[in-house]
């Protein structure tokens, strides 16, 4: 029954099967050519695999066969049997148990003239081999016959002794057959799965062909053509731009009006979006990954507004599709809030480059580079002199000093002349304009120029054209500059910082760039007021970093004294970072009695006045120390208990001085010997004369300040032309070393020079192991050690007796006219006199006495007494007590020091005349010494 045309069915009805695609669509159509090819493949496939499994089987059945008979010609013990007097009895049951395993259809062993030793058959054994097979003799080969059973291959491999003949052939064979039948089981697998093959790619082809046929909505190539017509002349007529990309953002389709405003070529279709020469910005935008909407862009002299669609579906390719509008009415607008934004990143990036330093003079260079090109073609800053060097600005007046001249430009072509310049001369601005405005140059700026008005006002001045009349320039060689340059506008502005005028900026353009105009100004001000307060910040430290460096420079020597030990130089470098400051390192080299000396370094942790301030304070207390003459682990003592002192007295508002150290070493040139010790100094570099470099190991104590542990003393005995290196750590250990590799570079270093100076040797290891900007103070001091002549040295032993004093004055005065220092012996003899006596009366033995020539004429007298002579005025009923003021009154200078075991008493007398400050005693002193009947001078006669 049909019903409105259509056939009712009912439930139980069935319905006709419908090939799923119509054979006159396109879908249709594609899907059964698919069908055909894959019928194709799949059998030829088939075809293919069985051919190659009869390959496979021959190959298979020639290596089964070929291998068992060689594997059995090589098997220990073939070669035996078949040379014992019954090889049958030995090798037939082998063969047989070898041709069950091998799955072969015989193995037979024969003689090499035919005679079988071994047959699956027993009746054949004895029985001559049939067929060729003396080929085999001279090695194996296989051959493929028809038999009996089937087409067999069969190997034969010759059995060979040891030197080289043959006792017998091995001969395996197998049927076709065989191999077959384990391969036979491979192809129902083979077929099958070509089966499956076909399946699954009709099944495929069937899938394809229906996503196709909802893709065309079932078209055929007709309706296809006709609809793509339609889409076409739409899409060309439109007023609009469209783009369509693929996934890869390669241009797949471009309709007149997009072509027109990208101005694109006639082969842009199938070309990446890069590769068509748009502008950055839309090629931006283009290759954007999300949706669009409404970006402006400019393309050449049109503003346009994008739009991007994606188009891809889930799990598709990305694609997308790009719409354009051209707005150039908006290019008004627009270029006003670029300019904005230009602004905007100026004043950013002024931010970050400028004051990246504390130097006035590159903080003022930064102002003006960043300005140029990008807001003015030249900038120049002038600021007041004192400012330059850290202080103060004049109240009124004063004279500038150019502190940046950035970016001078070539004269650019005015109407007037007509004239430019060429490419070569462009490169050449910069020099041409750094030679009409030469940096560090002093000028001053006089009424009615726009620079005075400014300074004098501290407002800010817009000059649109500075070559107008109304603006009168007072200076002729400026308005010469400006006219050579091509300068047209100016903004000058007060460099202002904290209520006062630092100086002034001036920003010029030149005839080729619009003029500045009040937008300018505003921005000009935001700049330099930005920049002026880096310029006060640089100014005030500088002022502070020249207060602590003349601080610091005043606490160290000025230079190192005269004396006879040790040939020394020194070098101090400051920390250059600008975080750090000063430092508190020192050094000195301080002459101490008996011609011997000291070499100090110390090290102050920290930078700063306070750093610098506590170095003078150690430095100081070692002189006064060392005045006493005291032993190295003595003197440190001191010191450590004085640091201690100072940190327990100090307050909140006063910094401690915990953290320094110092190696004290005492060198005599007498002996030769060096005694030294260290509080968490490092030790000095030794380099003995004949080029070896060592690190004597100096007992370490604590820092200084942290007290309580004992100090213990190193004593070597160098020779001389010994080279003692003492150092602070910024020489050995920075940022990128430490300590133990700053150690080895200084041992290398010392090693590749062992020669030189001391001056040459502190360069050539400054220029090795110190960068050009130290983190850290660097001291180094470096002393050549000598010996005194042993011709300018005389010793006596004295007995404890005062006639031994009368042959000892002999010997001096002898000695001294060896000399030729005659004139003095009267004072040494009295001198001697004097010493000997209270040494001999108060003191205990053994008594020495040395004389030895140096700068100066040295004495000395040592007992084993540890008594101290003191100076005093004797009364007039006093019997003593006036030895040592005559001591005072003969020589420059007298003391007493305290080696182990005694005392010595020491005086100097200077050798050149007329330069000691010392005099003989008049009458008036020894009347006032010992009254009106002085007595004769003690020991005065022999």
């Amino acid at each position: 029954m049909r019903k409105n045309g259509h056939r009712a069915t009912g439930s139980g009805s069935q319905r006709p099967f419908r090939f799923p695609l119509s054979a006159r669509s396109l879908a249709g159509r594609l899907m059964l050519t698919q069908l055909v090819l894959v019928v194709v493949l799949v059998t030829v496939a088939a075809l293919a695999l069985v051919l190659q499994s009869r390959s496979d089987i021959s190959r298979e059945a020639q290596q089964r066969s070929r291998s068992v008979a060689t594997a059995f010609a090589h098997a220990p013990g073939t070669v035996q049997a078949l040379d014992g007097p019954d090889p049958t009895a030995v090798l037939q049951p082998r063969a047989e148990r070898v041709r069950k395993d091998a799955d072969v259809d015989f193995v037979v062993v024969f003689t090499p003239q035919g005679i079988r030793y071994t047959h699956p058959d027993p009746r054949l054994i004895g029985e001559r081999v049939v067929g060729g097979y003396k080929r085999a003799l001279h090695g194996t080969y296989t051959r493929t016959l028809r038999a009996s059973t089937g087409v067999t291959v069969t190997s034969i491999t010759p059995v060979t002794r040891s030197n080289g003949s043959v006792a017998g052939l091995v001969s395996v064979g197998i049927t076709l057959k065989r191999v077959q039948s384990t391969t036979a089981a491979q192809l129902p697998v083979l077929l099958g799965g070509a089966g499956l093959v076909l399946a699954l790619s009709a099944a495929g082809t069937l899938l394809v062909g229906r996503r196709l046929r909802r893709q065309t909505h079932g078209l055929g190539p007709a309706e296809m053509t006709r609809m793509y017509e339609h889409h076409d002349a739409v899409l060309h007529s439109v007023r609009e731009g469209v783009l369509i990309m693929d996934a890869d953002h390669r241009l797949v389709l471009a309709n007149d009006e997009a072509r027109r405003l990208l101005d694109l070529a006639p082969d842009a279709e199938g070309r990446l979006v890069t590769e068509l020469g748009l502008e950055p910005q839309v090629v931006e935008v283009l290759t954007s990954r999300d949706v669009v909407s409404d970006a402006v862009c400019r393309a050449g002299d049109r503003l346009l507004v994008l739009n991007i669609r994606l188009t891809d579906t889930p799990g598709g390719p990305r694609a997308g599709v790009a719409t354009l509008r051209d707005t150039t009415e908006l290019l008004a607008v627009t270029g006003r809030a670029e300019a904005a934004q230009e602004r905007l990143r100026l004043l950013h990036d002024a931010g970050a480059r400028v004051g990246t330093t504390l130097d006035v003079r590159r903080t003022s260079r930064e102002m003006a580079e960043v300005a140029v090109p990008r807001f003015a073609d030249l900038v120049t800053v002038e600021l007041a002199d004192p400012v330059v060097r850290g202080e103060d600005p004049a109240a009124h007046g004063g004279l500038l000093r150019r502190t940046a001249v950035s970016g001078p430009p070539p004269r650019a072509r005015t109407p007037d002349d007509g004239q430019g310049v060429g490419d070569d001369e462009s490169a050449a601005g910069g020099s041409r304009g750094a030679a009409l405005f030469p940096t560090d140059e002093l000028l001053s700026y006089a009424m009615p120029s726009p620079q005075a008005q400014v300074l004098r006002s501290g407002q800010a001045k817009l000059v649109p054209d500075v070559t107008g009349a109304d603006e009168p320039q007072a200076d002729p060689a400026q308005a010469a500059r400006i006219r050579e340059l091509g300068l047209r506008s100016l903004i000058s502005v007060p460099v202002r910082a904290r209520g006062r005028v630092l100086g002034v900026a001036d920003f010029w353009r030149t005839a080729g760039s619009p003029p500045f105009d009040e937008d300018d100004l505003a921005l000009a001000e935001e700049l330099v007021g930005r920049a002026a307060v880096s310029v006060d910040n640089a100014r005030r430290y500088t002022r502070e970093h020249a207060t602590a460096v003349t601080l610091q420079r005043s606490l160290l020597p000025g230079a190192l004294p005269a004396q006879d030990a040790v040939h020394a130089a020194y070098r101090y470098l400051p920390a250059q970072a600008e975080a750090a400051g000063v430092g508190g390192d020192w050094f000195d080299v301080i002459p101490l009695p008996g011609a011997r000396v000291a070499l100090v370094v110390g090290d102050v942790v920290g930078h700063g006045l306070h750093a610098a301030a506590t170095m003078g304070r150690l430095r100081t207390a070692v002189h006064n120390f060392s005045a006493l003459d005291l032993p190295p682990a003595e003197l440190l003592g001191y010191l450590d208990e004085l640091v201690t002192r100072i940190d327990d007295t100090g307050t909140a508002a006063t910094a401690q001085v915990s953290g320094a150290t110092c190696l004290y070493a005492v060198y005599d040139p007498a002996s030769g010997r060096c005694t030294m010790a260290t509080n968490g100094h490092p030790g000095p570099a030794l380099v003995h004369p004949d080029g070896t470099v060592s690190f004597p190991d100096v007992p370490v104590s604590p820092p200084l300040g942290l007290g309580g542990e004992p100090f213990d003393t190193l004593t070597l005995e160098l020779p001389e032309g010994s080279r003692l290196v003492l150092f602070t750590n910024g020489l050995i250990a920075d940022r990128q070393r430490d300590i133990d590799t700053g150690l080895g570079r200084l041992r290398e270093i010392l090693a590749r020079h062992p020669g030189g100076t001391a001056d040459e040797t502190c360069r050539y290891v400054l220029d090795a192991m110190v960068a050009p900007q130290p983190g850290d103070d660097v001291a180094l001091l470096v002393a050549v050690t000598r010996r005194l002549d042993s011709e300018h040295i005389a010793e006596w032993a004295v007995p404890s007796d005062p006639a031994a004093v009368a042959p000892v004055r002999a010997e001096v005065a002898g000695r001294l006219g060896d000399w030729g220092m005659a004139e003095l012996g009267f004072a040494t003899e009295l001198i001697l006199s004097e010493l000997v006596t209270n040494a001999i009366r108060y003191g205990t033995g053994p008594i020495r006495v040395r004389l030895m020539r140096a700068r100066s004429l040295i004495c000395e007298v040592s007992d084993g007494s540890t008594t101290a002579p003191h100076l005093r005025r004797a009364a007039m009923t006093d019997e003593g007590g006036r030895g040592l003021y005559l001591v005072s009154r003969f020589a420059e200078r007298w003391g007493t020091r305290y080696p182990d075991g005694g005392k010595v008493v020491w005086t100097e007398q200077s050798l050149e005349p007329g330069t000691s400050p010392v005099k003989e005693p008049t009458e008036e002193d020894l009347l006032d010494q010992w009254g009106e009947d002085p007595p004769t001078l003690p020991h005065a006669e022999p």
